[in-house]
């Protein structure tokens, strides 16, 4: 059988509850423990703090900064691709980021809906992605070729159409989504269901934890949200990369790597108009009027003196006339310098 406290004991306990300076009534200095085995009391400081089981927070403050960073990047690439695809401006934006159950997620949202299921291979798991069907008809009306003047919202599921018409915003989401989490996994997102009623899907347990990410779209003068819902076990194997320094590194590299070759891919087929400079001087505007073939105009500068190769306007390169295959041709010795007077 378990001791008991005799008499002394429990009149110094209470003596030590009531009094102001002892550290049982000093809650936030510490827990006090009372222990026979350990021959006494035993003081330890013990941070207290409140935790809701239903709802555990499993993703770190920093890793859910870095996701918010992630989907921030995500929102204006497609915007950018939206925009191009209607023909009109786009607004997409971050509005909230936040962990919950995927009940939660599941109630809060509207019936129907557009409730879309998204693989993520190789990452084992589905995501949600839901768009309001405020912001879908006014895009699905788009590109129909409507106005949006005057639009009804019906509360009624896609019809296949419109499930057609919604794909195709979904595949460029899609797209978008792969080119901001390539750094972190190189992942295959693609659309693998359409539902309308949230509740009748359960692609996790109903108290799972999921990450949630809410976006606000404008279109005109109409405004939706739509919802990416990560769950837990999706992200687990790659959640230690969202720390900061991982993402600092990531931002950096991404700005190194993936710009310079989408301005390469862009720039291989412009054209720019080169021209060489031979000489320059000045001439009367009679003189120039009276100009006729064979005529000769004189210069300063030698015939053996470099030229310069300009590029849409701009001197850029310095070098020699010559010949090739029997065309004229301008060979480029080196940049051009400030020091260069040609």
């Amino acid at each position: 059988m378990a001791e008991v406290l005799d008499q002394s004991e429990v009149d110094a306990l209470l003596s030590a509850v009531e009094s102001d300076d002892s550290p049982i009534g000093q809650q936030h200095e510490g827990t006090q423990i009372f222990s026979r085995r350990l021959g006494g009391m035993v003081n330890a400081d013990v941070e207290v703090r409140h935790y809701d089981f239903k709802r555990p927070e499993r993703v770190s403050k920093d890793q859910m900064r870095a996701l918010e960073h992630l989907h921030e990047a995500f929102s204006r690439n497609f915007g950018a691709s939206l925009s191009g695809f209607l023909r009109t401006i786009i607004e997409v934006k971050v509005a909230n980021i936040e962990q919950m159950t995927f009940s939660e997620f599941t109630h809060s949202l509207p019936n129907p809906t557009c409730f879309n299921l998204v693989s993520c291979a190789p990452l084992e798991g589905k995501m949600c992605l839901e768009i309001s069907p405020l912001i879908i008809y006014p895009v699905i009306d788009r590109l129909l070729g409507g106005s949006n003047a005057d639009l009804f919202i019906p509360q009624r599921p896609l019809t296949a159409i419109e499930a057609r018409l919604v794909g195709k915003i979904i595949d460029r989401a899609m797209q978008c989504m792969h080119e901001s989490w390539e750094n972190i996994v190189d992942a295959d997102f693609q659309l693998e269901e359409t539902e309308s009623n949230p509740a009748l899907v359960q692609i996790v347990a109903p108290n799972e934890v999921v990450v949630v990410v809410g976006f606000e779209l404008k279109m005109g003068n109409r405004a939706g949200t739509m919802s990416l819902c990560i769950p837990y076990a999706v992200i687990e194997p790659v959640i230690e990369k969202l720390s900061n320094q991982t993402w600092a590194a990531y931002r950096k590299k991404a700005k190194d790597v993936e710009i310079t070759r989408r301005l390469t891919g862009h720039l291989d087929s412009a054209r720019l108009n080169v021209a060489a400079v031979l000489a320059e001087t000045k001439i009367r505007v009679s003189d120039l009027a009276n100009l006729e073939v064979g005529d000769v105009i004189l210069t300063t500068k030698p015939a053996t003196a470099p030229l310069s190769l300009d590029v849409e306007g701009r001197r850029k390169f310095i070098g020699h006339l010559g010949q090739y295959k029997g065309k004229r041709a301008f060979k480029v010795r080196r940049p051009i310098t400030p020091k260069d007077r040609v």
